[in-house]
């Protein structure tokens, strides 16, 4: 039986943190034994709100592909491509776009929120809006069978299956299957003050940081706001070192957790531990990163490789789907 087909992607907007590691990347690592897995960047998806100002669009996207290697995605095992590549991409975005309703865009959960709190761009944008809509020719170029998503996403593939729906139903022919939820547990990590990890708040720990450059973030990480000195009991469920250990620290949680509770670890000390931990698990990572970077040329020709895998799949498609629609003469 041939693996089923598995597709997400990343937008190349600069290094991946460990919130994206654990969130998405680590899982997808998992994925490559059981799926015929598509992993690909998203650089038509970056220009959505990185359109104005294109300068570090190659430099980031040779840093993705980096970020992907070094984590232990597998050119033998996946295909590793970049969007643009693949350029009927664009044209089935087109074909689609022509019969998804404005109202599915407009009441879209991440287009409502962006457009709430995203003042220093301007994003009211038809690419924008429409973004869910190229997402959905992503995925279903490629006829996945799954999307590996946590269940806050749910509703974005939702519209996926709908557009699929709606073209099958139109042209009375079952072009695109509609592609389910691949649900997955990750691994939570919060920023380094307590917010979401985000670029944007300038919280994050990359995998592109240098060793000593994560010491000096988990250093000066926020803890317990009410513990002034070390032996005042802690409360670790407020605290963001005690988040990261959850992940870092897994078999000594509980004592952490207990001590913490005590007064019998300070912060200080606490933090310490949790360098030593992570230490162990990125400087590898960075490594290996580092050293794939010092061949640009060879990050660029597994790109290319993997893109003339996805453009014979993704042709076969957009030969389906013109006819369905009718449009084209051979």
């Amino acid at each position: 039986m041939s693996k089923k087909i598995v597709l997400s992607g990343s937008r190349p907007t600069g290094n991946i943190h460990l919130g994206n590691y654990f969130g998405a990347l680590e899982n997808w690592v998992r994925l490559q034994e059981d799926y015929d897995c598509h992993f690909f960047i998203a650089d038509w998806h970056a220009l959505t709100t990185g359109y104005s100002d294109t300068a570090m669009l190659r430099k980031n996207t040779i840093s993705l592909m980096a970020d992907f290697l070094a984590s232990g995605l597998d050119p033998s095992q996946s295909t590793l491509f970049l969007q643009s590549q693949i350029t009927v991409h664009a044209e089935l975005y087109l074909l689609l776009g022509m019969n998804t309703p404005l109202s599915w865009l407009e009441r879209c959960p991440t287009y409502k929120d962006m457009m709430a709190n995203i003042s220093e761009k301007d994003i009211a944008t038809h690419g924008f809006l429409g973004y869910p809509v190229l997402q959905a020719a992503d995925i279903l170029i490629y006829k996945a069978d799954y999307v590996p998503v946590g269940e806050d996403q749910i509703p974005h593939l939702e519209i996926t299956r709908e557009i699929a729906r709606r073209f099958n139903f139109l042209y009375e022919k079952e072009v695109f299957p509609e592609p389910q939820p691949l649900l997955t547990k990750s691994k939570v990590l919060p920023g380094t003050d307590g917010r979401k990890m985000s670029k944007s708040y300038n919280n994050t720990i990359a995998l592109g940081d240098d060793p000593d450059e994560v010491r000096k973030k988990v250093m000066s990480m926020i803890t317990d706001p009410a513990r002034i000195r070390k032996d005042d009991p802690g409360h670790p469920e407020v605290c963001t070192v005690f988040a990261f250990h959850k992940v870092f620290s897994e078999s000594e949680i509980d004592r952490i957790e207990q001590e913490c509770r005590k007064g019998c670890i300070g912060c200080v000390a606490c933090k310490k531990i949790l360098q030593e931990k992570m230490e162990k698990f990125h400087t590898p990572i960075f490594e290996k990163r580092q050293k794939l970077l010092e061949n640009e040329n060879e990050l660029l020709d597994i790109l290319r490789d993997g893109s003339v895998k996805a453009r014979e799949k993704a042709e076969r498609t957009i030969e389906e789907a013109r006819e369905a629609v009718r449009i084209g003469f051979k």
